[in-house]
């Protein structure tokens, strides 16, 4: 039976809705403020000593083929493929948790940043004493390292979780599809069903807002000087 509402959504959907709004002005918020102070902090590491642009396009790619395999999974549920729908999804979660490995490995070569520095004449350093001609000096970003850090990691940081509550949230679903029995076939294949249709929302909602993220931190963050 379709639910009669107001506004004809699903009164599910129109929730799913209001939060995604909200989250727009929570990320829009975090990254204006990254915009604000881009260049103003006082001492490094700046994007350019940090960034990997070749690696975190990798990231992005796996993110984006992940919302690919959960058009896929929506797909396979909608023609009753429950096995399909299986393998899609669970396809989603892996890719979900690459990107948060990359983000993690991210995270860990930042705040273990290194640089060569060259050794001056009279250089009290060991490895300059010792007849070295250059060092390596710890130059790692945290969030209390400057500005940047500080905004850089609450922006993304805060994409990470919603990464992880979206990976957990479609292994609940593929579990129970699996528990669930003819109960589970019935509820998740039921076109008034929502369940698929609101993770996938959510799922791609995710997705662009990392592409705005890494276009407008990664990209232009350090090809704008």
């Amino acid at each position: 039976m379709v639910e009669q509402t107001t506004t004809g959504l699903n009164h599910r959907k129109m929730l799913m809705w209001l939060f995604l709004g909200s989250d727009c002005l929570f990320f829009g918020s975090f990254i204006a403020t990254y915009l604000i102070y881009r260049g103003e902090s006082l001492v490094g590491p700046f994007p350019e000593d940090v960034f990997s642009i070749p690696v975190t396009t990798v990231s992005t790619f796996v993110l984006l083929m992940s919302s690919m395999s959960m058009v896929l999974a929506y797909s396979a549920i909608n023609r009753g493929n429950m096995r399909a729908f299986r393998v899609w999804l669970l396809s989603t979660c892996l890719l979900g948790a690459t990107f948060l490995g990359f983000q993690t490995f991210e995270f860990y070569e930042f705040a273990n940043h290194e640089k060569t520095v060259e050794c001056q004449p009279g250089s009290q350093v060991p490895e300059c004493v010792a007849g070295a001609n250059e060092y390596k000096e710890d130059y790692g970003l945290t969030p209390q390292t400057n500005l940047f850090g500080t905004t850089f990691f609450t922006l993304t940081g805060f994409h990470g979780a919603h990464v992880t509550v979206g990976v957990i949230w479609l292994l609940s679903i593929t579990g129970y599809s699996f528990i669930g029995g003819r109960k589970a076939q019935r509820v998740l294949t039921d076109k008034q069903a929502l369940s698929v249709d609101l993770a996938a929302l959510y799922w791609h909602f995710v997705d662009i807002v990392w592409i705005v993220i890494f276009a407008v931190v990664y990209l232009i963050g350090v090809g704008v000087t």
